[in-house]
């Protein structure tokens, strides 16, 4: 599935557009200060422009299979957290070559780019044409260091809107994990209904043995004949039992 595909409601995740503004501050970073020189394989260009890809298309792709699955989008927005970790990496590297170190967030351009506020994502019915326009606004609020002349302020730049980024996605991570824990997802939660419908039971247990969905049944000889009981789904495989608890 494309990025654009499912869903859109990723427009309005702040990760999504932060990452954004990530994606296309690298493509003019390595556009103007990769050379032949410091790059003559291209390499670094392209680590770096598909690390602030995959960013920006796993949040969306995140967003549209959590409508199915809280674990894939979980899954989708970790590895997105991982590709801007590793792009992180690649601007503290272009640093220390320079023999230069981050900002310190005690300086005034460290707080400055800190503390910009996004503005809150207001579409219309064209949500596509909507949402771009509203990254490029956003853009405009960095771009004295995004479209500076020197390396350097543009890759300290860069590297706090990163670490921004990876907090939102550890933000959006922990609200996931918390909805996962308390409801789960549509596909975990049909996962339960057709346990539930192969039992024939609403809140049917899992096998003691083996763990496969049960059946209430009735005993058809004995001293409990007629009496309802739990077997596996899974006999004469599994001889699994448990009692029906009476309220």
């Amino acid at each position: 599935m494309g990025m654009f595909g499912g869903t859109v409601g990723h427009f309005r995740l702040d990760s999504w557009v932060m990452a954004n503004l990530i994606q296309l501050g690298t493509q003019r970073f390595c556009e103007t200060f990769l050379t032949f020189k410091s790059d003559p394989k291209g390499r670094q260009y392209d680590q770096m422009t598909q690390a602030a890809r995959s960013g920006v298309a796993n949040i969306a792709e995140g967003s549209s299979r959590g409508m199915t699955s809280k674990e894939s989008e979980m899954k989708l927005i970790d590895v997105a957290r991982a590709s801007f970790a590793e792009l992180q990496g690649d601007y503290l590297n272009w640093l220390m070559k320079l023999n230069q170190v981050p900002w310190s967030k005690q300086t005034e351009m460290s707080r400055q780019v800190f503390s910009l506020k996004l503005d809150r994502a207001e579409y219309g019915d064209d949500v596509l044409h909507d949402a771009c326009r509203h990254v490029l606004t956003q853009r405009k609020k960095f771009v004295q260091w995004l479209d500076a002349e020197d390396d350097v302020v543009v890759a300290n730049a860069l590297l706090i809107m990163i670490e921004r980024a990876i907090t939102m996605l550890n933000r959006q991570l922990e609200s996931l994990g918390k909805t996962f824990r308390e409801e789960g997802g549509f596909r975990e939660k049909l996962s339960v209904a057709r346990r539930q419908n192969l039992a024939g039971q609403e809140a049917a247990p899992v096998c003691p043995e083996c763990g496969a969905p049960m059946r209430k049944r009735k005993a058809k000889a004995g001293k409990n004949a007629g009496g309802e009981f739990w077997g596996c789904s899974k006999y004469p495989q599994c001889n699994g039992l448990r009692n029906v608890e009476t309220k």
